[in-house]
């Protein structure tokens, strides 16, 4: 099978700024571990994974079951699968960086941008950090076919802190339909349609898991920047799972639909019973919505007819949730180990 990334490291040295990471999250308090997710099996790193930058910020704990990622003036830090995935549920559990996090970015997402360049596909849970006393903010992304310009962006306030204690964040992509969740509870569906044509990812892509200095956008269009002073920054990840068909990019019949049926994808889809909570969710959560968006897709895209618009909330015609405040819209950016941000910011 072909690995996205070279064979797994050695459990990194312990450098300085890893002892401060370690004494730090003794002073914050061990999170318990998280409770599995139903019907998956966790991976130890070495089973699935590799360290893609960072140096000594990406740190194995619990015998290679719980990974931690910190960011400091030097380096952010991240790993990814071995393998290449055409479909899967991808999933993992995270503790985000507590106190004062403005500018920082921690994402857990699916990407073929290192294989094609200019018609990447991916799908992204991005975590962005805030002002101390306001909450993270989570958004999810899909892009399809290198459609940068047409991000199908959507974000949530979460009913939970997350810096207090592990949440399982998951990602279900079928030749069907992409399904994110948050614990189990899904909160978005993606079914494809023939009008999506090939935004609709279609390519075997890799699991990425990074943290990283997103200053210039992140938090208030980057009037927020990383404040050092509060570093090092450490998000942590456990519960890792990955079940989907490896493939290797170079074989043109993958297989995938005999694949997914081994792998059993399709009855983690949403069930009629968890629709309702689905609905429930989004409709009490979501903060900014492309498909309400009038100022950047004056003609919505194919997807938002009316059965994509929420009722019950009030949307501004830059998409975002309205509850009287000013809204400033974002610029995308790149960061080494990083990605690009969204093209909207949620409001203070």
């Amino acid at each position: 099978m072909a690995s996205g990334a070279s064979s797994s490291p050695a459990l990194p040295v312990l450098s300085l700024a890893a002892v401060v990471v370690v004494l730090l999250l003794a002073v914050r308090g061990e999170a318990r571990p998280p409770h599995p997710l139903r019907g998956v099996r966790p991976l130890a790193f070495d089973e699935g994974y590799a360290q893609i930058f960072g140096s000594s910020n990406l740190a194995l704990l619990r015998d290679g079951r719980r990974v931690r990622l910190a960011l400091d003036e030097s380096t952010g830090a991240g790993f990814a699968s071995q393998d290449l995935f055409l479909h899967g549920f991808f999933s993992a559990a995270i503790r985000l960086p507590a106190d004062y996090a403005a500018g920082v970015v921690v994402a857990f997402y699916l990407s073929n941008g290192d294989v094609y360049e200019k018609t990447h596909d991916e799908l992204d849970f991005e975590f962005l950090g805030n002002v101390r006393g306001r909450e993270w903010r989570v958004q999810t992304n899909v892009y399809g076919n290198g459609s940068t310009h047409a991000g199908r962006e959507e974000r949530y306030d979460l009913p939970f802190d997350p810096t207090d204690d592990f949440h399982h964040y998951s990602i279900l992509w079928t030749s069907q339909r992409i399904i994110f969740y948050v614990d189990e509870t899904p909160i978005r569906e993606v079914v494809r349609t023939a009008a999506m044509g090939a935004t609709f990812p279609s390519k075997p892509m890799s699991l990425y898991a990074t943290i990283w200095d997103g200053s210039t956008w992140a938090t208030l269009g980057g009037r927020y920047r990383v404040n050092y002073r509060y570093a090092p920054f450490v998000a942590e990840f456990a519960d890792l799972v990955i079940r989907g068909c490896a493939v290797d990019p170079a074989d043109r019949d993958p297989l995938s639909a005999a694949c997914e049926a081994r792998a059993g994808l399709e009855s983690l889809a949403v069930p009629a019973e968890r629709r309702a909570a689905m609905a429930a969710f989004r409709r009490a959560h979501t903060s900014y919505s492309y498909c309400h968006d009038r100022r950047r897709y004056p003609v919505a895209l194919v997807e938002c007819g009316a059965g994509a618009l929420l009722p019950g909330r009030t949307f501004g015609p830059d998409g975002m949730r309205q509850h009287g405040r000013r809204h400033r819209a974002g610029a995308g950016a790149a960061a080494r180990g990083g990605r690009r941000g969204g093209a909207q910011d949620d409001v203070m």
